[in-house]
């Protein structure tokens, strides 16, 4: 089994589902990224647009004016730990990675930025892409599959080929399925059974599960109580073969991944 890499999560917005406003100012964000590598983060993550359901739009300044400082401040606390900028605009992605970003995570799998793939292309960077049914805006209003998992593979299957057409060599290409984004708790659950499958097709799996709102569907918990079985599914994802999990809360869910370890493959 390979250890899966741990990506925490700095959302630098107002009004993200469960930490909006927290990580605003320099001193928020510095103590934050510093806890996050030394509870064991592998990369950050930071977005300055949140995409919880029914979020509006921001404009590309204001984007960058929030995502830039704090991946400089990143840079500063430590010059090795990867970062990925979370944005679906072209301008704010060859900004971030001008800035020391390492790494585009695009939850529209490059498909509301026509410019995105220029900027892609033009790096030598892992690119994540990401399965999402409609909009931020719409994507929770009546989410419908015939056969979940067989339609985010198929989804991946167009959208990496297209890449790969345009100049993205295929080992930078990271896929998401996309927990929450335009799925039903039962969507939610058979991804989550099956990532094996995802993983077929031959690319990393990232799974952005964390804090999400199918635990309170599912567990009647609110955001703040959400850690710990965001911790178990990690752990879970962990033995199916995730190769990355992206989460709030880094100590717990690096804690699960080192019990997983610890547990005889038979057991698991």
């Amino acid at each position: 089994m390979k250890k899966p890499r741990i990506m925490g999560i700095l959302n630098v917005t107002p009004d993200s589902f469960s930490d909006g406003g927290n990580f605003t100012s320099h001193e928020a964000v510095t103590r934050q990224v510093e806890q996050m590598i030394a509870d064991g983060a592998d990369i950050i993550d930071v977005g300055g647009e949140s995409t919880r359901p029914f979020a509006e739009p921001v404009p590309a300044k204001e984007e960058l004016a929030r995502v830039l400082p704090a991946i400089e401040a990143i840079g500063k606390i430590s010059s090795t730990i990867p970062i990925s900028i979370d944005t679906t605009k072209a301008s704010v992605a060859r900004a971030a990675l001008a800035a020391g970003a390492t790494m585009v995570n695009d939850i529209s799998a490059l498909r509301y930025d026509l410019e995105m793939i220029e900027v892609v292309r033009a790096s030598v960077d892992p690119v994540i892409i990401m399965h999402m049914q409609g909009t931020p805006g719409d994507m929770q209003l009546k989410p419908q599959y015939e056969d979940v998992v067989a339609e985010i593979c198929d989804f991946f299957i167009m959208r990496t080929e297209w890449m790969v057409s345009r100049g993205v060599d295929k080992s930078r290409i990271i896929v998401d399925p996309g927990i929450g984004f335009g799925k039903t708790l039962e969507h939610n659950l058979t991804i989550l059974r099956n990532i094996k499958a995802v993983k077929q097709l031959g690319y990393p799996v990232l799974i952005g599960h964390s804090r999400k709102s199918f635990f309170d569907t599912l567990l009647q918990l609110p955001v703040q109580e959400r850690d710990c079985p965001t911790a178990i599914v990690s752990a879970l994802c962990t033995q199916q073969g995730a190769d990355i999990l992206r989460v709030h809360d880094v100590a717990k869910t690096a804690a699960a991944v080192r019990l997983v370890e610890a547990l005889p493959q038979d057991a698991a």
